[in-house]
């Protein structure tokens, strides 16, 4: 897990293990350790290399599977992937439950589905209608000004 974790983070990042190493103040020789699974690092070393990497601690500990995908590196802070879902031939599909969970989705919940070029998002109603509001505000205190 936590091995794994930190030479996925590492490569991804594009850093070399000299380099991680002197971010957090320890030897290159220490962090390879690491990587291999020989040893592991103490818990203040593990909140350095979270920080420098900008991932939560809980994640850079943790093991993320996903089926029909596999192991996931963790994902930067503030950031989740919750599984894989399948579409529905009626174009249907259900959210997993800890993200139901996580932001309140019961049955009846409206949601804005919005998109970009590589994907769809779902925003609930209100924080949509929020930013639309905050937007008319801004533009109507522009206009003022003019």
């Amino acid at each position: 897990m936590l091995k794994d974790n930190l030479a996925v983070l590492r490569n991804v990042h594009g850093f070399s293990q000299e380099q991680i190493a002197e971010k957090i103040g320890i030897s290159r020789q220490a962090y390879a350790k690491w990587e291999s699974g020989v040893t592991v690092p103490d818990i203040e070393k593990c909140s350095l290399l979270a920080g420098v990497y900008g991932v939560t601690l809980d994640s850079l500990i943790k093991e993320t599977k996903v089926e029909g995908i596999g192991t996931l590196p963790p994902a930067p802070v503030g950031k989740s992937i919750w599984g894989t879902v399948t579409v529905s031939d009626r174009g249907q599909i259900v959210i997993p439950k800890d993200a139901r969970d996580k932001f309140g989705i019961s049955g009846g919940t409206r949601l804005i589905v919005a998109s970009d070029e590589v994907g769809i998002a779902l925003l609930p109603v209100e924080v949509f209608e929020a930013g639309l509001k905050r937007f008319s505000e801004l533009a109507h205190t522009d206009a003022d000004k003019q």
